[in-house]
């Protein structure tokens, strides 16, 4: 086994009264491919930055190897005092040379002149990643790197990450980013840190077991402690079962919905019956809207009815605000129209959790200072409801100052859901949440009898929880799709060939036209790539079917790691096919013309 690039061992740090983590080894080697997973406050946060050598810990020792760089991307990196986003990123005394830079910039469609204070949320997101990656780091420390990205551009950071030839610890809330990438789980737990060597696609069954083991021990030691762990695994076990039932029906919704919905790229519903338009509450027909001379929305017609669950994805800029506001009426479309039933009444739950003023009480957020709150017309205890959305009771007196940033989120969506509302509407709702928070609020999301729109760049919280996908390319034409994320990826993937002129034509044909004009390693991918996607797609699909096996973990925890990680490079590797042949079925299409 490699030796490992950096130490920390025996790390201790105080927090407050007392001990946030206490006693810790980490070693973290070459290549290395962690995720860092731990509810919110558990200070995963303030680990990355002990390990990165920016806090100075209470205890432990840290070691490095010579020469080696060690960079840490901040979640929300302090911009202030600087004119321009170049000027932030060649600030520090180990800011990166400028021309590496601007060609990491360049790749994730940054301009570095952007003012800082003009930039948005993705504009800084993409600058702090050009100043990390520009580095050459040999060990990277990621926390949240998908905040505020586009699709396009946590792509882009995935295939990065993959060719990355150093180690690397991710935060991160996104499922499939973390599945896609990650070889190693590094779980920080009530002050304590396992390892186990199993890419995050393992990591629930891990914890589950853990748990069982934790409280059998406990039982001959505290009834009290074997009490709260019992009642841990089998809420996490609990939740597990119910959202595989949910998921269950979320595909039947989404059948239903995909027999109400035309073709690709249109949004024809057949036929109306009364019933249909009885339950529709928001009816758009043949809308448009421009800015300027861009037209964002063209010809958008969609009957969105009581119980929806409606997904917005596409690329930022692409228009998603856009269509949102047209649907809620705070835009006015310049053509067609939109029609919302009169009893409609929504809430908004966006990015704009700092609003919680930090001097207040999570009672006073909650509950105006008392102690009961009107939860759709059940009262409550504020006490209890906390605990719905996995608080401790004893923080009904702590200040929203003092909570972690994925805490604050959470209080925000204790607020919002007791509201009285038929509408919710969540703009980029997953940012800052841990795994158990985005669990907890796709079951609250399924279990919500009125209709919600999410915009989100999150792929598996959208294939957890949405019915139909409305997708953006920025050309104003919006896909609509029944199903989730992966539905509406897929749909696009079998729409690109057809898509082009000659895309049709029987490959003899392709070939007559093409082969005088192509290279003969073109005409070789275009003519062999179908067949190996085809047997890549086969091979995923068989190893996935063998992890489907609740029990394999259990069984067989090394084959479980080799499978988990089979299949994560069969997706890559099948990826890489279909973006190669879709390149020289166009060259092929171009010259054939």
């Amino acid at each position: 086994m490699a030796a490992a690039t950096l130490s920390y061992e025996d790390l201790g740090l105080v927090q407050g009264d007392g001990w946030l983590f206490r006693h810790l080894d980490v070693h973290i080697r070459p290549r290395d491919r962690l995720a860092l997973i731990g509810r919110n406050g558990a200070g995963k946060t303030t680990l990355l930055k002990c390990l990165a050598g920016l806090i100075e810990t209470d205890e432990g020792r840290r070691t490095v190897v010579p020469g080696s760089r060690v960079v840490l991307l901040e979640q929300d990196p302090d911009m202030s005092g600087h004119a321009s986003l170049l000027d932030w990123v060649l600030a520090e005394p180990d800011a990166p040379a400028e021309h590496e830079a601007a060609a990491i910039a360049d790749q994730i469609g940054l301009d570095l002149s952007r003012p800082v204070s003009t930039a948005s949320g993705g504009e800084r997101r993409r600058a702090a990643i050009a100043r990390a990656l520009a580095q050459d780091p040999d060990v990277l420390f990621l926390d949240e790197p998908t905040n505020h990205l586009d699709l396009g551009g946590i792509e882009w950071l995935e295939d990065w990450l993959n060719r990355f030839t150093g180690a690397f610890i991710v935060i991160s809330h996104d499922r499939t980013f973390l599945t896609r990438l990650t070889k190693s789980c590094l779980w920080l737990d009530r002050g304590h840190l396992r390892r186990a060597e199993i890419g995050f696609g393992g990591f629930e069954v891990w914890m589950e077991k853990a748990y069982e083991e934790e409280a059998r021990a406990a039982e001959k030691l505290d009834a009290k402690l074997a009490i709260e762990l019992r009642w841990l695994e089998r809420g996490v076990t609990a939740r597990r079962r119910r959202n595989q039932g949910r998921l269950a029906k979320l595909h039947d919704m989404r059948a239903q919905r995909a027999a109400m919905i035309g073709g690709p790229g249109t949004a024809k519903l057949a036929i109306a019956k009364d019933e249909v338009r009885s339950k529709a509450v928001i009816d758009a027909e043949h809308v448009s809207k421009n800015y300027g001379d861009r037209q964002i929305i063209r010809d958008f017609t969609l009957r969105i009815q009581r119980g929806d669950r409606i997904g917005i994805v596409g690329p930022n800029g692409a228009g998603k605000t856009t269509l949102l506001k047209l649907l809620t009426g705070e835009l006015a479309p310049d053509q067609g129209q939109i029609e919302r039933a009169k009893t409609l009444s929504g809430i908004v739950i966006d990015q704009q959790r700092k609003l919680m003023e930090p001097t207040k009480r999570v009672r006073d957020v909650l509950a105006e200072g008392g102690d009961w709150i009107d939860v759709r017309g059940t009262k409550k205890h504020i006490k209890g409801y906390l605990k719905e959305f996995l608080f401790s009771p004893e923080l009904t007196e702590a200040p929203v100052g003092s909570l972690s940033g994925g805490e604050r989120s959470r209080l925000l969506l204790a607020r919002e859901f007791a509201r009285e509302a038929n509408l919710l509407v969540l703009d980029e709702p997953t940012n800052d949440l841990d795994l158990e928070t985005l669990d907890l609020l796709q079951e609250v999301i399924a279990d919500y009898e009125g209709t919600v729109l999410i915009v989100s760049h999150d792929r598996d919280f959208l294939d957890r929880t949405v019915t139909v996908t409305l997708g953006l390319d920025g050309s104003g034409r919006v896909d609509i799709v029944a199903g989730g994320y992966e539905d509406w990826a897929k749909r696009r993937r079998q729409a690109a060939p057809a898509a082009k002129p000659k895309a049709a034509a029987p490959v003899e044909e392709r070939k007559a036209a093409t082969s005088a004009k192509l290279s003969y390693k073109d005409q070789r991918d275009l003519d062999r790539l179908p067949g190996e996607i085809e047997h890549l797609e086969a091979e995923i699909a068989a190893v996935e079917d063998v992890l489907a096996d609740a029990d394999l973990y259990t069984r067989d925890t090394k084959r479980f790691a080799e499978l988990s990680e089979r299949a994560a490079r069969l997706r890559d590797k099948k990826h890489a096919a279909e973006e190669r042949w879709l390149e020289v079925a166009e060259m092929a299409d171009a010259l054939a013309r």
